[in-house]
This record gives C-alpha cells, sequence and structure tokens, in this order.
C-alpha cells in the first residue's frame, strides 16, 4: 500500500512519529523520511492518479504529469539537502514542522482537485510558522504572527475561489482556470479571479510580498533553507498549472523582477538581501508561465528547479554566517574568506548560479525565459528581463559574497561551519554545477516537448551573458572606486508593509483619539446644558421664584382663558 499513497504523505506521517526518536535522532529521522520519500516517488509509474471518492465528489489526491514530476523531484531534493544542512539541530519541534511543511508541500504540487489542494496549502502555512518562532524571539513570534495571518488570508481566498467556481460549473478540479479569450484578468470569472489572487499571495506579487522580507530573515538557519524552497514554488507551480498565457502575468512578473533590485542594493540585512532576491528570481518565473508557450513553460519549470537549489544554497551559507558569526548584518562582516574558506566558496558558486554565469544552473534557465521572450517578440519583455539579469549579478552575485567575506576585515575569526553543513552546501554547489553542465538531463524532464531542441550554448546567448556580467561587475567596481554605491549603513528600509504595519496602525490610532475628543466634547456640552436647565428650573420654582410663588386667582384665570383659547384655535384649525 505505500507505493500507492500520494508523494508526500510518507514525510507528512512519519513527522508525527519524530518525537519518539528524541532530540538526538529526530534530526536523522526527518533526513530518512525524506530519502525513503524519494525513492518512492521514483518508483511512481508516469501518469499516475490516485482518486478518492469524498461525498459524492471524484477528488484526485495525487495526479503525476510531467509538471507536477519535476515540482516534486526538486522537492524530495530540497528535503533531502535541508534535512543534512539541520543534522546538528536538537529541537525536534523544528524537523516535525519541516517534514509537514515538506511533504504538504509536495503532496499539494500532486493535487489534481481543489480540496486536497486547499488543505495542503494550509498544512503549508500552519506548518512553516513554527520554523520562525523557532527562533524564540519576540520579533520573530511577531512575524510569525504576520505571516500567518497573510498564509491564513491566501487559504481562505483559495476556497472561496473553488466553492465559487464548484457552484457555477460543478466542477472541483485543478487544472486551467482561465476563462475566455483573449486570456485576461477581466475576462476571469470571479472564482478564478479568487484563486489567482490566493496564488498571487504565495508567490509574492507586488504589493503582497512584504511577508517574504518580514519572516524568512526572522527564521532559524536551517528554517530559512526549507521556507526559501517550497511556499513561493509551490504558487509557481500552481500558477503554472491554473493561469498559463494569462497577459497581466507578463507585466506583474517584470515588476516583480526590477522593484527588488532598488531595496536589495540598500538593504544591510544579507538575509534580507536573499529575500528580495528571491522576489526577483520569481518575477522571471510570472513572466514565463504569462508568456505561456511551451518553451516558456519549461523555462519557468526549469528556473524554479535550478532557482530552489542556488537560492538553499546562498541561504545555507548565510546561515552558516549567522551560527558561527551570530548576525549576518553587512556592516559586521567581512574577512570571513580567511576562516571560513569552504563556506565562502559555496556562496561564490551559488551566487555566480544566481547571476547566470555560464556552465552554471542559473544560465541553462533563465535563458529559456529570456529566449521565450525574444521568439513571441516581446521586445520591452526581453529587455526588462536583460536589465533585471544585470540587476541580479550587482545585489546576488557580488554583494553577497564581497561583503561577508571579503570587503573590509571585521576582525572576526569564527570557526567553519559544522561538517553536516558543508557537506549540505556541497550537495546544493554539486548541483548547481551539474545542471549547467549536464542540462540536457533537466531538459528531456520538463513539461512540453519542443519542436526544436533549444540549445543555450550558442555564441550569441553566451557572448550576450558574459556582456552583462562583465558590465555589472565594471559598474559596480566604478560605483565602489567612486565612493557612489550605497553605503552598508545600520538602518531599517521602508517597503509596502510600512502601510499595513505603521500607517493603518497610527492612522486608526488617530481616528480614536479624535472619537474620543469628540465623545468627551459632546459629553460635557450635554452635561453643561443639563446642569444650565437644572439651575433654571432651580431659580424658578423655588419659594421665590416665579413658578415658585402662589399666583392670585384672576392671574389663574387669565392664563386659563389663554389656554382656552389656544385649544380653540387648534381644533378649528
Amino acid at each position: 500500500m505505500i507505493p500507492s499513497l500520494p508523494p508526500g504523505v510518507l514525510m507528512m506521517f512519519g513527522a508525527i512519529l519524530l518525537p519518539l526518536l528524541g532530540k538526538k535522532f529526530s534530526a536523522i529521522g526527518a533526513l530518512v523520511l525524506s530519502s525513503i520519500s524519494l525513492i518512492l516517488f521514483w518508483t511512481l509509474p508516469a501518469d499516475h492518479v490516485i482518486p478518492m471518492s469524498f461525498f459524492g465528489q471524484e477528488l484526485i489526491l495525487a495526479r503525476i504529469d510531467k509538471l507536477s514530476w519535476i515540482f516534486c523531484l526538486v522537492f524530495h531534493l530540497a528535503a533531502i539537502m535541508a534535512s543534512v544542512y539541520a543534522l546538528h539541530v536538537k529541537d525536534t519541534k523544528q524537523h516535525v514542522a519541516a517534514m509537514l511543511y515538506a511533504g504538504s508541500s509536495i503532496m499539494a504540487s500532486c493535487a489534481g482537485d481543489m480540496i486536497t489542494l486547499f488543505v495542503c496549502w494550509e498544512l503549508t502555512a500552519v506548518s512553516s510558522v513554527f520554523l520562525i518562532w523557532a527562533s524564540n524571539s519576540e520579533k520573530a513570534y511577531r512575524s510569525g504572527m504576520r505571516y500567518l495571518i497573510i498564509q491564513v488570508i491566501s487559504g481562505v481566498l483559495l476556497l472561496s475561489g473553488a466553492i465559487i467556481r464548484f457552484r457555477s460549473t460543478g466542477d472541483l478540479g485543478f487544472h486551467s482556470f482561465i476563462d475566455g479569450d483573449p486570456s485576461s484578468f477581466f475576462t476571469l470569472s470571479l472564482g478564478s479571479k479568487l484563486i489567482l489572487i490566493a496564488f498571487g499571495i504565495k508567490a509574492a506579487f507586488p504589493l503582497l510580498h512584504n511577508w517574504l522580507q518580514d519572516a524568512y530573515p526572522k527564521s532559524t538557519p536551517t528554517g530559512t533553507v526549507f521556507l526559501s524552497a517550497f511556499t513561493t514554488k509551490l504558487a509557481i507551480y500552481s500558477l503554472a498549472r491554473g493561469f498559463a498565457g494569462l497577459e497581466e502575468l507578463v507585466w506583474i512578473g517584470c515588476a516583480m523582477t526590477l522593484f527588488p533590485i532598488v531595496f536589495a542594493v540598500i538593504e544591510n540585512d544579507l538575509r534580507r538581501v536573499l529575500a528580495y532576491s528571491l522576489n526577483n528570481q520569481l518575477g522571471f518565473m510570472v513572466v514565463g508561465i504569462g508568456i505561456g508557450s511551451d518553451l516558456a513553460i519549461n523555462g519557468t519549470a526549469a528556473h524554479a528547479f535550478c532557482h530552489i537549489i542556488y537560492k538553499a544554497l546562498l541561504f545555507m551559507s548565510m546561515g552558516a554566517v549567522l551560527k558561527q558569526v551570530g548576525t549576518t548584518k553587512a556592516t559586521e562582516l567581512g574577512g570571513l574568506h580567511k576562516t571560513m574558506p569552504w563556506t565562502t566558496l559555496f556562496c561564490i558558486i551559488g551566487a555566480g548560479a544566481i547571476s547566470g554565469f555560464p556552465l552554471l544552473s542559473g544560465f541553462i534557465s533563465k535563458s529559456m525565459i529570456i529566449s521565450a521572450a525574444a521568439y513571441e517578440h516581446r521586445f520591452v519583455v526581453w529587455f526588462i528581463l536583460l536589465i533585471a539579469s544585470a540587476g541580479v549579478m550587482e545585489h546576488s552575485g557580488i554583494k553577497i559574497p564581497f561583503f561577508a567575506f571579503f570587503a573590509h576585515d571585521s576582525g572576526k575569526r569564527p570557526k567553519e561551519a559544522p561538517l553536516n553543513m558543508l557537506i549540505a552546501m556541497g550537495m546544493g554547489a554539486f548541483l548547481c554545477v551539474g545542471l549547467g553542465v549536464a542540462y540536457p538531463l533537466l531538459y528531456k524532464n520538463l513539461p512540453y516537448e519542443l519542436h526544436h531542441e533549444y540549445v543555450p550554448y550558442t555564441l550569441a546567448h553566451v557572448v550576450m551573458q558574459l556582456q552583462l556580467l562583465l558590465f555589472a561587475g565594471l559598474a559596480f567596481l566604478f560605483l565602489m572606486k567612486m565612493g557612489l554605491y550605497p553605503e552598508e549603513k545600520r538602518s531599517t528600509n521602508l517597503d509596502f508593509d510600512w502601510v499595513y504595519r505603521k500607517l493603518f496602525p497610527n492612522a486608526i490610532s488617530q481616528i480614536g483619539r479624535g472619537i474620543r475628543w469628540m465623545d468627551q466634547t459632546l459629553r460635557a456640552c450635554v452635561l453643561w446644558l443639563l446642569t444650565w436647565f437644572v439651575r433654571i428650573c432651580e431659580k424658578n420654582f423655588n419659594e421665590t421664584g416665579n413658578l415658585g410663588t402662589t399666583w392670585s386667582t384672576s392671574l389663574m384665570a387669565f392664563w386659563a382663558a389663554i389656554l382656552l383659547g389656544l385649544c380653540l384655535m387648534l381644533y378649528y384649525l
């Protein structure tokens, strides 16, 4: 029965049993679970489907096709690599949360219906937040709460969209949600729009992205590696499955590739720099999904595969620095290459991969998306992606290794990272080089068969990329030499989350003060009027007042006549 289980389920159920192994062996148990799950997944036949009846509805717990297969494979590899990286951690809660998180992400990438997807979608949110809270700090707790709220909102939108679509179409399948032709956001049904927004939140669309930069750097060194691999790439897979060819995604992706560059260049915390660069790389994938051609979707899948590996490698290198030094602030680092040479080497390989150096993984995947834009005659998009590629070189290709390991000498002489960390980083570095050289192994497993074989190592591709990298490097050297490069300083950079973390609370506080002032003023006015009325009554109804003294009979008769006259007038009117 085990081979017939949906991929990832073994990791999820096994995670519940990890506490039985104790703190000493739970890390090994997590690695074993990830490895066995990969073996079982590898034995599944192509086009494997696991159906289940649920309250009269036919659900698809697992659907293995070429798109889901490539994401499941890299999710397993990431889980194994991160588990090796975390072997020194004696916190069972982290290993349980990591396995639940990885397993639910893997199962979600195989889901064939919206109910299964929703359940796994929420499991990823609930389990991953414990990796943030594991830092055991007040900032991590608050950041985790914000992260959880945003992730749950994404799940609520996903479920709402699925219910609306089911009510209108009777279909719970997880497939393309594009309604109408041409494919545009405005032609989508309400349910499809809600599902798109739910996917967009987890994919960190512009203005919906700050949970990523807020939460990931607050996690533990090992937790960040897990976080970098699953949530956003699950969203990319979901967008590729449900909204391939949606025009608006092209421009959303272009914005995603550009705006993080500025924040990454001025950011002092190098883990936040990596979080911004993660957002930048997601933009390339979203552009590929928006273009929607076979080459573009292949490029998106390939880039997601490579990105998970090299981004995990970069986060692992910064995690090693954080563990050995206690900080990843650029202002407090420098000169670490003297005592952490292996970590330095692995970081440089990851930086080269994300920058797209030939013979490394980023080159063979990113070039597919850029080429797809050119083949579709989207020259504005093509030019934007070229600019973004040069920007990646500035903030991740140069800034991360330069300020962490070189730059000024901070005087810190930490020991090299633990052996298990070095092995995990070595695995990531090997895959970065291996994918860049043996790229046909990846290409033949991409979702679509192309009419013409795509070859990344053409003279035009290599020369163009080397030119981009060369001029980006020269620009960095020139700006540093002239003192124009943004100085690394201890500061807090404001992003859009300032709106809901500062502006909205302050505005609500000011509105509250105004309402309290109006309430107090109104109460004071009413109290003054009541006091005045009481004093008037006291003055007129006391023994000496006009209404308190005894009136004569003639005066009473006069007022009675007046009242009788008024009554007669009202009667006749």
